[in-house]
């Protein structure tokens, strides 16, 4: 652990990324409330909305339905992952022209580090990645950019002024500058911790940042409370490394697919777009798991084992067949409304030990089904769709299933395939 002298970190968070996108592609969305949802559906709530939105008092997770009791034509477009995913590509170059890209957090928050000169030309170096984002990409799509310490800080730093905000917070600037901003504008603190901290006595930003590291320590029940103490108060610590456990997809179904049949097809699509995840990061998995949720909260849930660790479509399509056909005969007299699936136990494909029990027979067709799925992989990636697979490809209504973005997860652009 570390205390800088000097600003050390970059932070940008784009503003209403998804919908900032859409006002940047769309010249009938720009300078007017508009909102990007998940599905097709006046029903779904938005994942983001523009910054005329918010001034109305419209926030993520509105219903559309809702919305439009008020504005009738209040824009919704679908949210299109691909085209997202292709402009923080773009984003990423045109921030790259002024600092090496340290880290990226999500598909819209990007961290850099300050080397030398860096630290006391911070000004002009927020200047130069406005002009050109402005110049590369357009003036819709803005940064609200934040420097600290660390990573942490800067972070806040860039959260303090949205939209199109620039905050610096210099290690002289602590603590005060931070007894302005609510408890949960700090990551890490969400509604739970919250009431954790009032049942402390602690309320307020200046309350915490009162306690000491094993105060902290100790009302989170985990030494996270003491790092993220270091982090306030202006320490650098080194980030644990985090290890690859699981490879899986959730999807809502669209009413037409509320049935058997639809969850089935559903749950093959989602297992097989996580399969090439797993073979591309060259892993096999021992446990196939799928969930089912049901209306009133019912949940339907089955685990495979493999013998040998598995990496093909076959092997782990045969066991989604036998998965189904239990939940046929032992489903709730509901609807089905969700399915995930998860592959996990991973270990790598060279580390795989066999099965001493399997055949000869056996085992020559388990690496021929395997390479078979690299095979097709491979075709696949290369024509930019689907034109091989093991039975049938249904995509569901709305598309990308399993090239959603989520929080912390960009998705290959293989993953649209």
């Amino acid at each position: 652990m570390r205390k800088p002298t000097s600003i050390e970190t970059l932070y940008i968070d784009f503003d209403s990324f998804f919908a900032s996108v859409e006002q940047q592609l769309v010249p009938a969305y720009r300078n007017r409330p508009m909102g990007v949802l998940p599905l097709d559906s006046p029903y779904s709530g938005f994942i983001a909305v523009s910054r005329e939105a918010k001034a109305l008092g419209i926030q993520r997770g509105v219903r559309l339905i809702d919305v439009r009791e008020i504005y009738p034509d209040f824009p919704a477009p679908v949210a299109r992952h691909d085209v997202y995913i292709k402009m923080h590509h773009r984003i990423l170059k045109s921030v790259g022209k002024s600092l090496p890209i340290h880290n990226v957090w999500s598909i819209d928050e990007v961290e850099c580090q300050l080397k030398g000169r860096e630290r006391q030309n911070w000004l002009s170096i927020a200047v130069e990645i406005r002009d050109n984002l402005a110049a590369d990409i357009g003036p819709y799509i803005t940064p609200s950019i934040g420097f600290g310490p660390n990573q942490l800080l800067a972070k806040i730093a860039a959260e303090m002024e949205k939209p199109n905000g620039l905050v610096c917070l210099q290690p002289t600037d602590l603590p005060h500058m931070l007894y302005g901003i609510k408890l949960s504008d700090i990551p890490g603190i969400g509604r739970r911790m919250q009431e954790r901290l009032r049942m402390s006595g602690i309320v307020s930003v200046r309350q915490l940042m009162g306690l000491s590291g094993k105060q902290m320590r100790a009302i989170w029940r985990s030494v996270e409370g003491e790092r993220l103490w270091a982090g306030l108060h202006g320490f650098r610590t080194e980030a644990l490394k985090t290890t690859r456990n699981m490879f899986g997809h959730g999807r809502v179904l669209s009413p037409d697919w509320r049935n058997i049949q639809g969850a089935r097809n559903c749950a093959r699509l989602l297992l097989v777009k996580a399969a090439r995840r797993l073979r591309r990061e060259n892993f096999a998995a021992s446990y196939l798991s799928l969930h089912v949720g049901f209306k009133h909260q019912t949940r339907w849930r089955r685990t495979t084992h493999f013998q040998v660790p598995a990496f093909d479509d076959h092997t782990f399509l045969k066991s989604l067949e036998n998965m189904v056909l239990a939940l046929k005969q032992q489903s709730p007299n509901q609807s089905p409304f969700k399915v995930s699936i998860c592959l996990f136990g991973l270990v790598t494909q060279n580390q795989r030990c066999e099965d001493l029990l399997e055949t000869a027979d056996e085992r020559s067709r388990r690496k021929n089904w395997e390479n078979m799925s690299v095979l097709m992989d491979a075709l696949n990636t290369h024509y930019g769709r689907t034109c091989l697979s093991l039975g049938t490809h249904i995509e569901p209504s709305g598309g990308y299933a399993g090239g959603k973005i989520a929080f912390g997860r960009i998705p290959d652009m293989e993953d649209f395939i």
